[in-house]
């Protein structure tokens, strides 16, 4: 992965980042003073999403960092920790709000929450569809499938703004028409949201546990990088090729066979073009490992430099 798109990937993720905490912060503060167990709820679901947003952040700042050759895969093992913490605490949160917003309907509500919880909502509703607009663009200009295929977290923000759309509002509205059944729509909503918080940090744990670090991806096309290997002067053959993807970023490990004629240097020589040549081709590429050894000492030898090298012992040129 180039640096622009490194930089322009993390741009996205700190500006959902920056956005979702001050929505958290002026949500939680208002649903507080308000009274709102389901804005308290939404702030929370939005904490989530911060706190999923800081998982990714961990992966691609690692792979960024990372010169480890003995570890390539130290970034998915950074982001599957932090996945796993994350998760976690997202599934002791979404216990605590379904317990407080249950205990508020056990206990009675006397009134409904102010006005400003309402207003609140809307905007942050507003706002959402904002981040949500721009960080589809980004990913979409980045080819990032994994976050364009990441349709739970659409649904999960869809289903909790209309939650605490219909639970705040209804609550209000029932003051307005004497209901005061319409008040119990309020906590309603927090205890959907708490399962909505829990679902993601279920998905979100269970994702992480099962996804292997060695499991093949079916992202990249696998004919176009062989056949993008091949065509590179100085390779015999492909005998293996591996392509990994861990949020926006693709690890590559490859196996070629070179003439066992040449030099040491000259099969590091083709191992650099073969890594140079596949990551400015394919941009989500972000390191290639690559192993050199030498084609089978049977004759005669594949060729792909051309006849009038063939009175040369090295096919390099």
């Amino acid at each position: 992965m180039s640096n622009e798109r490194f930089k322009k990937t993390e741009f996205a993720v700190w500006i959902g980042i920056a956005c979702n905490m001050v929505i958290t912060v002026v949500k939680g503060a208002v649903g507080y003073i308000s009274g709102s167990k389901a804005l308290i709820a939404d702030a929370l679901h939005s904490a989530s999403e911060v706190a999923s947003s800081f998982a990714v952040l961990t992966g691609l700042s690692t792979a960024k960092s990372s010169s480890d050759k003995d570890d390539p895969y130290r970034s998915v093992k950074a982001e599957s920790i932090t996945s796993i913490i994350v998760s976690v605490l997202l599934l002791l949160v979404g216990i605590e709000i379904f317990i407080s917003s249950a205990r508020a309907v056990y206990n009675g509500i006397d009134s409904p929450p102010g006005t400003i919880a309402f207003i609140v909502v809307v905007i942050s509703i507003i706002m959402k569809e904002a981040i949500l607009i721009f960080k589809s663009r980004v990913n979409k200009q980045l080819s990032s499938q994994a976050s364009i295929a990441n349709s739970w977290d659409r649904r999960s923000d869809i289903y909790s703004s209309i939650a605490v759309f219909v639970g705040t509002g209804g609550a209000i509205w029932g003051n307005y028409l004497g209901n005061k059944y319409m008040y119990y729509l309020d906590p309603a909503a927090g205890i959907f949201i708490s399962m909505l918080i829990f679902i993601r940090g279920y998905r979100l744990l269970k994702g992480t546990i099962h996804k292997k670090i060695n499991s093949i991806i079916h992202n990249e096309d696998p004919i176009e990088l062989l056949r993008t290997v091949q065509m590179i002067k100085g390779v015999i053959a492909v005998d293996d090729l591996r392509a990994r993807e861990r949020g926006h970023y693709v690890i590559i490990d490859v196996k070629i066979s070179v003439n066992p004629r040449i030099s040491v240097l000259e099969g590091h020589d083709v191992a650099k073009i073969v890594k140079q040549t596949l990551m400015k081709r394919f941009i989500h590429i972000s390191d290639v490992f690559i192993q050199v050894q030498p084609y089978d000492p049977g004759y005669p030898y594949k060729n792909n430099v051309g006849p009038e090298y063939d009175d040369h012992p090295s096919l390099l040129h």
